[in-house]
C-alpha cells in the first residue's frame, strides 16, 4: 500500500479559527428544514444506485493532513489517486445552496484523516464490460473512510464520488454515508467529430477529464471525414500532409498516445473511427485514383435530391473496385490498431450516396453488367471486415450498413460475435430492428442524442431562411432540429419497447457532436451539461425508486453539478437563472405546458 498526503500542518490556533468560521457560517444563512438532499447542495452526479445518508445528515471536518492509501502498483490508479487527492484538498467547492443550514456540522468529532482504497483485481483492463462497481463507507466518527472496488476503474468512479462529498473552506465531508454503486450500461460515451472543424489536443483532454467526472467512459473519436484527414498515419503520411487543413491541425502518433494515456488515467476508453467507404473525400488529395466523385459540387443545380453526390457539401467515396483502395485502407487500419489499444474499431460505413459511386466510370461499367450498389458495399465489407477482426478488434459500424433503404449488406456478411451497430435514425424503431436481428447496439438516436441539432444549417444561398411568416422554417434549417434540451436527453429510455433478452444487447449510448458548426470556442457549452444528463440516465437511470421519471428532482442537482464543473474549468452552459437555484421548487410547474 502507498499513502499520498499533503505536507503542511495546522496549528491549534488555526483549528480554533476554523471552528469559529464554521459556526458563524452556519448562523448566517437560514433555509427551510424541509429541504431534501436533492437540493441541499451536497450531491453526487450521476446519482448513485444506492446512496444512504441518514437523517440528521452530518458533516465533519476533513483533516488538512488527509491522505489516501491505495495499492501503488497500478500505473493509472496511482495517477488517479494523486489527482483526486490534490482536487479534494484544494477544490473548496462552495455550493449554490449553502448546506450548513440543514446539515449538522459536528465540529467536536475527529476529522476524517484517511480514505483507504482496496481493489480486488488490479489486472482487469479498461475494456467494455469491465466491472466499475464500488462501495464507499464514510463513518460518522471520522478517522478513516473505505473505498472498495473490484477493479481500478471502479475505484476511479468511487474517488469521483468521494470528491463530490467534500466541500467548503475549510473542507467538510459528509459522514455516516454508505454508497453502493454500479452502472446500468457499460458503454457511456461522447462522440466528437474532429474532421469538419479542428480541435486541439488540450480541448480533447479537457473533454475526457469532464467525461470522467461524469462517469462517462468512452470517448468516440470520429477522426476523419470528407472534409479533412488530420491523423498522421505512419505508413500513409501523405493522407494528413495533403488531406488535413494544415500542419498545425494534425494529430501525430505522440498526440494520440497522449490522448489515449490521459484517457486511461481517467478511466475513459478512446474509440477511434476511420469512416469509410463514404465520407472519404479528404483522401483524394493523396490518392485521387481511389476516391469517386471527389471535389465535385455536392448537389448540382436541377438534380433531384435522390441523385445528389453527398449528404452535405464534401463529396467522395472510396472505390471498392480499385485494389489500391484496400492497400491504403489496410495500412491505415493496421496503424490505427497499433496506436489505439481499444478492442473496438469503428469502421463507419454510413451515408453511402448512390450518385457518388455512379459518377465513376468503372462502377458505371460494373452496374451496366448487372451489378448492384449493395454488391459493391458487400465487396468492400468482405475485403476489410476480416482484416479488422484478424487484429483482434470488434468492428463497430453505423446502422446504415444493415438498415439503409438503398445500399446495405446481408446480415450473413456481418457475424454477430464480431459486429456492433450504432444507431442514429428513427429512435426506438431502429434500436428494435438491430437487437431483434441479434446484434449488439450502441444508441445515438439523432432525435435525442445529437448535440449539434437546433443551430440552423451551414449551407449558403438557402431559401429556407427567407421566411416572413414564421412558418415552414423547418427548425431554422436544422435537419434534426429542434435543439435537444437536457430534459429531452435525460428522459430518453434507450431500451424502450425491447424484450428482456433484447435489452441485454444494448451496450449503452453516446451523445454525438458533429462539427459543421462547432469548434473549440463552443465545445464545452455544446456538450455540457447535456451530456451530464445522459451520463446519469445511463449510469443509474432516469427514474426514482417508485419507477417515476425524476427529471424534476434532477434539476436542482444538475444546477449544482453544473456549477461545480464550471469551477473545475468546464464551460458548461446554464440551465436556469440563479434565482431558481436559490428558490428551490419555484421554477417548477404543476400544470401541463403546451
Amino acid at each position: 500500500m502507498f499513502s499520498v498526503f499533503n505536507t503542511f500542518n495546522t496549528s491549534a490556533l488555526q483549528i480554533l479559527i476554523i471552528l469559529s468560521l464554521l459556526l458563524a457560517s452556519a448562523a448566517q444563512i437560514s433555509f427551510s428544514s424541509s429541504q431534501s438532499n436533492s437540493n441541499s447542495g451536497v450531491n453526487v452526479w450521476p446519482k448513485p444506485r444506492n446512496f444512504s445518508w441518514p437523517q440528521p445528515q452530518q458533516a465533519n471536518l476533513l483533516s488538512p493532513n488527509f491522505s489516501i492509501t491505495f495499492p501503488d502498483h497500478h500505473k493509472y490508479l496511482s495517477s488517479s489517486v494523486k489527482r483526486y487527492l490534490q482536487l479534494i484538498l484544494s477544490e473548496h467547492h462552495l455550493p449554490l445552496v449553502n448546506p450548513s443550514s440543514f446539515i449538522h456540522i459536528n465540529t467536536s468529532a475527529p476529522p476524517l484523516l484517511t480514505l483507504s482504497v482496496t481493489v480486488a483485481d488490479l489486472s482487469a483492463p479498461l475494456h467494455h464490460g469491465v466491472d466499475e462497481s464500488y462501495t464507499l463507507t464514510i463513518p460518522i466518527a471520522g478517522g478513516a473512510a473505505d473505498l472498495a472496488a473490484q477493479t481500478a476503474w471502479g475505484a476511479m468512479r468511487g474517488l469521483e464520488t468521494f470528491s463530490q462529498l467534500v466541500w467548503g473552506d475549510p473542507s467538510l465531508v459528509a459522514v455516516g454515508v454508505y454508497v453502493w454503486d454500479s452502472p446500468l450500461f457499460g458503454h457511456r460515451g461522447v462522440m466528437l467529430d474532429t474532421s469538419r472543424n479542428s480541435y486541439g489536443v488540450r480541448d480533447m483532454l479537457r473533454t475526457i477529464e469532464a467525461m470522467s467526472a461524469n462517469k462517462l467512459n468512452v470517448f468516440h473519436w470520429h477522426i476523419t471525414d470528407s472534409h479533412s484527414f488530420p491523423l498522421m498515419v505512419p505508413s500513409e503520411p501523405e493522407l494528413a500532409s495533403k488531406g488535413s487543413y494544415g500542419s498545425n491541425m494534425h494529430y501525430s502518433p505522440a498526440d494520440v498516445t497522449k490522448i489515449v494515456e490521459f484517457g486511461l488515467e481517467h478511466g475513459v476508453r478512446v474509440l477511434p473511427e476511420i469512416d469509410s467507404p463514404g465520407h472519404t473525400g479528404s483522401w483524394a488529395a493523396a490518392y485521387p485514383d481511389i476516391v469517386t466523385c471527389a471535389n465535385m459540387f455536392w448537389w448540382p443545380d436541377g438534380v433531384d435530391w435522390a441523385d445528389r453526390l453527398a449528404a452535405e457539401p464534401g463529396t467522395g467515396h472510396l472505390n471498392p473496385l480499385n485494389p489500391k483502395t484496400y492497400q491504403v485502407l489496410k495500412n491505415i487500419i493496421r496503424d490505427v490498431a497499433i496506436l489505439f489499444p481499444e478492442p473496438f474499431y469503428h469502421a463507419g460505413a454510413d451515408e453511402i450516396i448512390p450518385g457518388c459511386w455512379k459518377a465513376d466510370p468503372t462502377i458505371q461499367s460494373f452496374l451496366s453488367e448487372g451489378g448492384t450498389l449493395s454488391q459493391l458495399l458487400e465487396l468492400f465489407v468482405n475485403s476489410t471486415f476480416p482484416y479488422i477482426v484478424s487484429l483482434n478488434r470488434t468492428v463497430v459500424y453505423w446502422e446504415d450498413v444493415l438498415l439503409d433503404d438503398n445500399i446495405k449488406v446481408q446480415s450473413t456478411v456481418l457475424p454477430q460475435e464480431h459486429t456492433i451497430l450504432q444507431t442514429w435514425n428513427n429512435g426506438h424503431n431502429n434500436t428494435k430492428r438491430i437487437v431483434s436481428s441479434g446484434y449488439r447496439v450502441i444508441v445515438s438516436s439523432s432525435e435525442f442524442y445529437y448535440l449539434d441539432c437546433g443551430h440552423g444549417d451551414f449551407l449558403g444561398n438557402n431559401s429556407i431562411y427567407d421566411q416572413q411568416t414564421g412558418s415552414g422554417t423547418k427548425n431554422g434549417g436544422s435537419w434534426c432540429g429542434p435543439f435537444k434540451t437536457w430534459q429531452t436527453m435525460y428522459n430518453y429510455d434507450i431500451t424502450y419497447g425491447l424484450t428482456e433478452e433484447e435489452v441485454k444487447l444494448v451496450l449503452g449510448g453516446e451523445v454525438a457532436l458533429w462539427s459543421e458548426q462547432a469548434d473549440p470556442t463552443v465545445l464545452d457549452a455544446r456538450i455540457w451539461p447535456r451530456a451530464s444528463a445522459v451520463a446519469e440516465s445511463l449510469w443509474s437511470g432516469n427514474r426514482d425508486e417508485k419507477g417515476m421519471k425524476r427529471y424534476a428532482e434532477a434539476t436542482d442537482r444538475l444546477n449544482e453539478w453544473r456549477s461545480r464543473i464550471v469551477a473545475r474549468g468546464v464551460g458548461a452552459e446554464p440551465i436556469q437563472p440563479l434565482w431558481c437555484v436559490r428558490n428551490p421548487g419555484m421554477c417548477n410547474t404543476f400544470n401541463p405546458v403546451a
